[in-house]
């Protein structure tokens, strides 16, 4: 399991305590883990294994350890990529590494930091069916759900899709309490009617950016992030990226790219919770 974050700690240690042998490699060598056996060298890490999972920052890190240690992959293994990551980079690792007789599975997931320590993560997973089936069993001990989107890539796809209403949706979330705000209303009130009637998201009813109101969330926490608006920003700006590719026309899934980049890079958003993005419209 290469790249042991905020993500990847847990889900390996998820994976360990399933009951699989599970070696661990992160560019920070002070990170150890129980269960996890620990290595400082990721030729070596490679040689050992049957399934190498990622979990890292960005499709550049991905494809740059691809590259690297292509020769080190052990004959007819699977890399299985957790990452967020552009669909773009992810068809291309499939093309150097299907050269070598190594599979790949693209296996972005949802539920954030809490739902990757509880074991309760959906996978989106794009690949060869064969392989999906044969390892299913791992992302069972790692998640709730994996659902099959299709050929390489589509798992990514799913993702950021599925991000790219999720950052609209907080937003339309947020705008609603603020104009709650203005008009008086409780907001203990607004989340009742809007939570049970037509109003519903998962934004609202799971993860609500207000306060004291609904489930706990990070909001009731200072906004310490379950999902960061940083990774927000992220996710936003790749869909858009495949919006410019594939010519979709997306004006909400923009301009919610806009205001995330807007609220990390200029209003001290950096770090906190995306539902964070409540302060913009209190302001």
């Amino acid at each position: 399991f290469i790249g042991l974050g905020n993500m990847g700690a847990p889900m390996a240690l998820n994976l360990a305590k399933g009951g699989n042998e599970v070696y661990g490699f992160d560019s920070d060598s002070s990170i150890k883990l129980p269960e996890v056996i620990m290595t400082s060298c990721i030729p070596s890490l490679l040689k050992e294994v049957d399934v190498v999972f990622t979990m890292l920052p960005s499709g550049l890190i991905v494809k740059d350890i691809v590259n690297q240690f292509i020769g080190d992959f052990s004959a007819k293994s699977t890399l299985i990529d957790c990452s967020t990551i552009d669909v773009k980079t992810t068809k291309d690792l499939y093309k150097i590494l299907h050269k070598r007789d190594i599979y790949m599975l693209d296996a972005p997931v949802s539920g954030g930091v809490q739902g990757a320590k509880s074991g309760s993560l959906t996978f989106m997973v794009g690949g060869s069916t064969r392989v999906f089936e044969k390892f299913q069993f791992l992302f069972d001990h790692m998640g709730n759900r994996a659902v099959y989107c299709g050929e390489t890539g589509s798992g990514q796809s799913a993702k950021i899709c599925n991000n790219m209403i999720l950052g609209a949706t907080m937003i339309a979330t947020c705008e609603s309490f603020a104009l709650a705000d203005k008009l008086g209303l409780d907001r203990k009130a607004m989340f009742e009617v809007v939570s049970t009637s037509s109003g519903y998201s998962w934004s609202m009813n799971a993860y609500c950016p207000a306060p004291g109101v609904g489930p706990k969330a990070p909001s009731d926490n200072n906004y310490i992030p379950g999902f960061s608006s940083d990774l927000m920003l992220k996710d936003l700006k790749l869909a858009q990226n495949a919006a410019i590719e594939t010519q979709a026309n997306t004006p909400m899934g923009d301009l919610a790219m806009k205001l995330y980049k807007d609220f990390v890079e200029a209003k001290n958003g950096s770090g906190l919770d995306f539902s964070a993005i409540l302060k913009t419209f209190e302001a």
